[in-house]
């Protein structure tokens, strides 16, 4: 079997994964540690640099520098994870891809790889509502959805 899990740099996310590398432990189970990359969020980070800095006519090389970081950062945060259950015993491999979080998310989760997904219950806004995300797979998701508070 193969687990999914949702990173999106929220300590609920780093709960998710713990959870699921127990998980896998007890079943003999592969992790994969998954991330998306949005280039609609370094958009948007961009643009209010530029609001706010009134220096618009630099924005596309924010954006470029705001993902490269997007990404930089991401792939230290999976790094980090995996290195941190390497004496584990569990098979953990990380991906990243870029696009629309859901999307990519659905398009994963549903591959037909995956016995369980596993995801934080908040997301890095660390509001106490539930994620934005679980709200928009939460139903479309086809593997069980097995989420962590």
């Amino acid at each position: 079997m193969k687990i999914l899990v949702l990173i999106d740099g929220s300590k609920w996310s780093h709960k998710a994964a713990l959870h699921a590398i127990e998980l896998a432990k007890r079943k003999n189970a592969e992790v994969v540690l998954f991330s998306v990359l949005d280039i609609a969020e370094a958009r948007a980070l961009a643009f209010n640099f530029c609001a706010q800095s009134g220096i618009c006519d630099q924005v596309k090389d924010y954006e470029g520098r705001i993902w490269g970081d997007m990404r930089k950062s991401t792939q230290q945060e999976l790094t980090a994870i995996l290195s941190r259950y390497t004496g584990e015993k569990v098979r953990c491999s990380s991906k990243i891809m870029e696009g629309r979080i859901r999307d990519e998310v659905l398009r994963e989760a549903n591959s037909g790889e995956y016995g369980l997904v596993v995801m934080g219950a908040f997301g890095r806004s660390g509001k106490t509502r539930i994620s934005a995300l679980l709200e928009q797979i939460g139903g479309a998701v086809r593997p069980p959805l097995l989420v962590v508070r």
